[in-house]
C-alpha cells in the first residue's frame, strides 16, 4: 500500500470591513465545513465592531486568528497581508473567501480536493459549466461576464472567472510571487494574482460554485473598483501584445 500523505496545513484568509452582520455566521459555517482548516480574519479597523467579533471568535476557538489593520486599506493589500502571515506561519495551503455569505463555506472542500499534485491555484468559478449566481440583478451579471470576457481577450489567461475571490493556493506558489509588487486593489487583485500564477508557469483549475448575493450589509462594489480593473487590464493587455509583437519582429 502507498504511504499515507501527511495532512496539509490549511488556512482560509477572510478580509473584512464592516461585516458584523455576516462574519459570525460565515465563521461558524466554515469551521463546520472544513474543521481541520484554520481561519485568519484580516480586519481593516471596521467601525461597526467586526474586529471585536473576530476577536471573540478567536478567544473561543484556537483555529481562528485575527490580524488587525488601522483603517480601510483595500482588498488587495488585506489579502497580501494575510498571505504573508500565512507563509510566515508555515501553512501548506492558503485559501481566500469573502465574509458576506456570497461564497458558500460548504463548497470549500471541493476547492481543496481540486488542489491536487500539479495544480497551483484553484478558482471557485461562477462562469464555468455547473457554476451559478443567485439573486444577482441582470446588471451585475452583465458586468461580471463582460469584465471576464474582456480580461480573457486581453490577457489570454484561459480562465472563465478571473475576478472570482473564492480560491485555494499552494503555498509554494505564493512564495514564488513577489507579493510586495502586487499593487492592485478591488476585484482587479484577483486578475493580478491569476496573471502572476500563469506567468510563473503555474497550473490553474476552475471548479463550479454557486455565488449568492449578500443578504445583509453593504456591497463594496464601486465605480472606482470597476475603473481600476478596466484600466489595469487594458495596460497589462497592451504590454502583453507589445511583447508578443517585439518577439515576432525579432524572430523575423
Amino acid at each position: 500500500m502507498p504511504a499515507e500523505q501527511p495532512a496539509r496545513r490549511t488556512v482560509v484568509v477572510i478580509p473584512t470591513y464592516n461585516e458584523s452582520l455576516t462574519l459570525p455566521t460565515t465563521l461558524a459555517r466554515l469551521r463546520a465545513a472544513v474543521p481541520a482548516a484554520d481561519v485568519l480574519v484580516v480586519d481593516d479597523g471596521s467601525p461597526d465592531g467586526t474586529g471585536a467579533l473576530a476577536d471573540a471568535a478567536a478567544a473561543a476557538d484556537d483555529a481562528v486568528h485575527v490580524l488587525h489593520r488601522s483603517g480601510k486599506q483595500g482588498l488587495g493589500s488585506a489579502y497580501v497581508a494575510g498571505f504573508r502571515w500565512a507563509l510566515e506561519q508555515g501553512y501548506d495551503v492558503v485559501c481566500e473567501m469573502d465574509a458576506d455569505g456570497s461564497h458558500l463555506p460548504e463548497e470549500m472542500p471541493r476547492l481543496l480536493a481540486a488542489l491536487e499534485e500539479g495544480v497551483d491555484l484553484v478558482i471557485g468559478s461562477r462562469w464555468v459549466p455547473g457554476g451559478a449566481v443567485q439573486n444577482w440583478p441582470r446588471s451585475r451579471q452583465v458586468l461580471s461576464r463582460g469584465g471576464n470576457t474582456y480580461t480573457r481577450l486581453m490577457l489570454d489567461l484561459g480562465v472563465a472567472d478571473a475576478t472570482a475571490g473564492f480560491r485555494a493556493f499552494r503555498a509554494e506558489t505564493l512564495r514564488a510571487i513577489e507579493l510586495g509588487a502586487v499593487a492592485s486593489q478591488g476585484y482587479c487583485f484577483q486578475v493580478d494574482m491569476t496573471m502572476r500564477v500563469r506567468a510563473g508557469g503555474g497550473v490553474v483549475r476552475e471548479v463550479p460554485i454557486t455565488f449568492v448575493e449578500r443578504e445583509a450589509g453593504e456591497s463594496k462594489m464601486s465605480r472606482a473598483i470597476v475603473s481600476e480593473a478596466l484600466w489595469r487590464v487594458t495596460v497589462w493587455g497592451v504590454q502583453k501584445r507589445g511583447r508578443q509583437l517585439l518577439g515576432l519582429i525579432r524572430r523575423r
